[in-house]
């Protein structure tokens, strides 16, 4: 009877986290408008934390955000004019998803070019390398082996004398 209670309230502390940074203040009245609000907010990155949507975030900008979207839905501005408004104020790195276009290009391709440079220069440094060569492909002929073995006789006489 106590594990189930303990569980049900794990899972409801569970349910509850990613609401833990909006105040009760924030939260508006109209349920709809709430509604949209959640849905902007899973496209703002927190600015403090970067990798943190506001809403799971604690960070003073968070909440400003927070706020920000929240006051411009009540003014009337759709989903795209309340993201716009604060891209211009903040910049295309707030959106988890940035708009494809000249001044984030190098956030877009950049990881795909340095995966391209490593592999070339992985490709390169195995085209550099010796090759190995298999014992059974170079046989010594008869009087190779005899120069060999006359040079290692050589060699294991000057270190016994």
């Amino acid at each position: 009877m106590i594990s189930r209670i303990l569980l049900v309230f794990a899972m409801l502390c569970g349910l509850s986290v990613p609401g833990l940074a909006v105040q009760p203040d924030e939260i508006l009245a109209d349920p709809a408008l709430e509604e949209r609000a959640r849905e902007i907010s899973k496209e703002l990155r927190c600015v403090v934390c970067q990798n943190e949507p506001i809403d799971s975030s604690n960070a003073g900008v968070a909440r400003d955000l927070r706020l920000l979207v929240r006051e411009r839905l009540v003014a009337g501005d759709s989903d795209e004019q309340v993201l716009d408004y604060i891209v211009a104020r903040y910049g295309d790195y707030v959106l988890f998803r940035p708009p494809f276009k000249p001044s984030t290009y190098a956030l877009w391709i950049g990881p795909f070019a340095i995966m391209a440079l490593g592999g070339i220069g992985v490709a390169v440094m195995l085209a550099r390398r010796p090759r190995r060569i298999d014992a059974g492909a170079v046989a010594l002929s008869a009087e190779e082996e005899a120069a060999v073995d006359a040079l290692l006789d050589e060699k294991n006489e000057g270190r016994q004398g």
